[in-house]
């Protein structure tokens, strides 16, 4: 497949604010995409929905830099699958004895055994995607301090942040690519492929309502499909929370 995107220009640190908040400045100060930070430790990291996201020590802090328009697709709904894909293989590829316990729950969490191990924040400055990933490596965040459940990677093999960060990167270049020779659907088969299964039970959270009801794929367009009582639902947004997750999630960097 042709490549997309422009070779990774990796720099890692001890310590930052927040990945993401410092690739937005380089982008705003004229970088261009290719650009990727690591932090092995994060200050002000930063989740989905203005949440913070809860550094525990050799975490995974990863922010990327990539054109909006590198495959072609003109729907940024195309991202948190390419996103997730990546994130997914990365992890698989730094610590392969965990594969077969991952998962992907809509639209870019990443499972380990059913608890949350990462997940992913994008943001646009212009023409520049921001993606920012985050993972628990070494050990999840207190359960009372997040409210739930969390998982870990160490838990299945060792690893460092930055070889993940590294398989990931190589990762996101490959499903980049794939994206824009194969389209859309295609990406979402494979994005089925890895997570958690059509008929799991999920609990889906909007503002102060829960709606329950079984996964049933994705829509044509990347919306997750609800069957309820009432029928097939579509859901645009909103906290999606798999039965093993009881209530109460969050997202990101």
């Amino acid at each position: 497949m042709k490549a997309v995107c422009p070779p990774w220009r990796f720099e890692c640190y001890n310590e930052l604010t927040s990945t993401s908040d410092i690739c937005m400045e380089r982008v705003q100060a004229g970088a261009a995409p290719g650009l990727a930070i690591l932090a092995l430790s994060q200050t002000k990291g930063r989740g989905s929905r203005g949440r913070t996201w809860v550094d525990a020590g050799q975490s995974l802090a990863l922010s990327m830099v990539l054109d909006a328009g590198c495959t072609g697709q003109k729907a940024l709904g195309c991202w948190p699958f390419v996103s997730s894909l990546a994130f997914y293989e990365g992890l698989a590829q730094a610590v392969p004895a965990a594969k077969n316990a991952l998962s992907i729950k809509w639209p870019n969490d990443i499972l380990l055994a059913g608890q949350k191990l990462g997940g992913i924040l994008i943001e646009r400055t212009g023409s520049a995607l921001i993606i920012g990933m985050g993972a628990n490596l070494r050990a999840p965040p207190d359960v009372q301090t997040i409210g739930r459940q969390a998982a870990a990677l160490a838990d299945y093999g060792a690893t460092t942040p930055e070889d993940v960060a590294r398989a990931i990167m190589a990762q996101m270049s490959d499903w980049c690519a794939f994206l824009a020779a194969h389209g859309f659907e295609a990406l979402c088969n494979e994005w089925l492929a890895r997570a958690h299964s059509v008929g799991s039970p999920l609990v889906v959270k909007g503002g102060t309502t829960y709606e329950q009801g079984l996964f049933a794929g994705l829509a044509p367009d990347g919306r997750l499909l609800l069957e309820t009582k009432d029928g097939i639902k579509m859901i645009a947004t909103g906290d999606i929370l798999l039965a093993s997750q009881g209530v109460g999630s969050a997202s990101g960097h």
